[in-house]
């Protein structure tokens, strides 16, 4: 009996992952997306269903803070205290781009471009697991501009 259940979810699963397929080869957007590391097709979809109108953000930073990857800031008197990240916010996307970043990270020595010797930079500084935080948030503010600018990625 659960064998069967496993085998019908298995099939759902892979007719989903035929939709989600079919809808990313069909939307120009998307494919932009794709061509930021760390975004596949999966998460592409996700961003242009769930975001929608880029224009609705003033800038990347206020799109990386609607998905919750900036530090939390509390100010007072002039001073700046940043804290940490909460689990507020679209949680899906953030996951999505949280384990995009880990990918790219685990594959940054093969690479040699400005982006990825920023990564390897940051790693030399921070923690994994915050580095991949950075990374993601990094990966949100590129994003938002090739959805606001209708524009691929390129490295320089």
């Amino acid at each position: 009996m659960y064998l069967e259940q496993l085998k019908a979810l298995e099939k759902w699963l892979d007719e989903i992952n035929t939709e989600i397929a079919e809808i990313f080869k069909q939307n120009d957007t998307c494919q932009r997306l794709a061509t930021v590391p760390g975004i596949g097709p999966i998460t592409a979809t996700a961003l242009v269903s769930c975001v929608g109108d880029p224009s609705q953000f003033r800038n990347g930073r206020q799109f990386a803070a609607w998905l919750v990857l900036t530090p939390r800031q509390r100010s007072s008197g002039g001073k700046t205290r940043l804290g940490g990240i909460t689990k507020r916010g679209d949680t899906y996307l953030r996951t999505l781009l949280v384990q995009g970043a880990r990918a790219v990270m685990r594959f940054i020595e093969r690479h040699n471009d400005r982006h990825s010797l920023w990564i390897k930079r940051l790693l030399q500084r921070r923690h994994v697991s915050i580095a991949a935080i950075a990374l993601a948030n990094k990966t949100a503010r590129i994003a938002w501009s090739v959805l606001a600018h209708e524009e691929t990625f390129q490295t320089a």
